[in-house]
C-alpha cells in the first residue's frame, strides 16, 4: 500500500490530467488520496511544496529511465541511442518531464524554480544525464577521452530533445535513434 505521501503525489498527478495546476484544489487532492488536508500540509507544507515534490518525482523517474537505458547491451552508440529513445519517449508521454527538460511549462503544469532545492533546471538535468552517461561509458573498452565523451553525450541528448521540441510530421514514426547512433559513431568511433 502506498504511503500517504505517494498517494498524495499520485492524486495530484491524476488531477493534472483533467485540470490545469492553478485549478487543482488541495482539498480535492487530499480526498482523492484518502487523507486529510492536514496530512497534505504536514507532508508538503502546501500547494507549492506539493508542486515541487511532484516535479522532483518526475525528474527522478526520468533519471531512473536514463540509468536503465545506459545499462542496455552494446557499445557507446547503442547506449546513447537507447538514452535518446528514452528521452524522446519520456518527453512525449509526460508533460512534467517535457517541462523539466525544455523549460517550456504550459499553463496547466506546476512550474517555476523555487529557491529552496526545487527541481533541476533544464541545463542542470541535462548535465546530470551527461555526467551519468560519461561515468557509465568511460569505463568501457577501449578507453575514451572523458572530455570528448562528454561532448558526444551532450550532443546525443540535444538531438533527442530536438525531437521533443519539434516532432516529426503527424503519423511519422521516429525517435531519432538512428540519427543519434550515426552521430555518436561519427563523433568518435565509440561504437565498440
Amino acid at each position: 500500500m502506498p504511503t500517504a505521501r505517494e498517494a498524495l503525489l499520485d492524486a495530484a498527478r491524476a488531477a493534472l490530467t483533467t485540470r490545469p495546476w492553478p485549478a487543482v484544489r488541495m482539498v480535492d487532492v487530499a480526498a482523492a488520496a484518502g487523507v486529510s488536508r492536514q496530512t497534505l500540509h504536514n507532508e508538503f507544507g502546501g500547494k507549492d511544496g506539493l508542486a515541487r515534490a511532484l516535479v522532483r518525482r518526475a525528474a527522478d523517474a526520468y533519471l531512473a529511465g536514463v540509468e536503465r537505458a545506459l545499462g542496455t547491451a552494446g557499445g557507446t552508440g547503442d547506449k546513447l541511442a537507447a538514452t535518446a529513445a528514452w528521452t524522446v519517449r519520456a518527453t512525449r508521454t509526460d508533460d512534467l518531464v517535457r517541462g523539466l527538460l525544455t523549460g517550456c511549462w504550459e499553463d496547466r503544469l506546476p512550474a517555476g524554480r523555487p529557491a529552496d532545492a526545487g527541481p533541476p533546471t533544464p541545463a542542470e538535468l541535462l548535465g546530470q544525464v551527461r555526467d551519468r552517461a560519461v561515468a557509465v561509458l568511460d569505463g568501457g573498452c577501449p578507453p575514451h577521452d572523458p572530455a570528448a565523451l562528454a561532448v558526444t553525450c551532450e550532443l546525443a541528448l540535444r538531438l533527442a530533445l530536438s525531437y521533443a521540441l519539434v516532432p516529426q510530421q503527424p503519423g511519422a514514426a521516429g525517435d531519432g535513434v538512428p540519427l543519434v547512433h550515426d552521430v555518436v559513431e561519427r563523433a568518435g568511433d565509440f561504437a565498440g
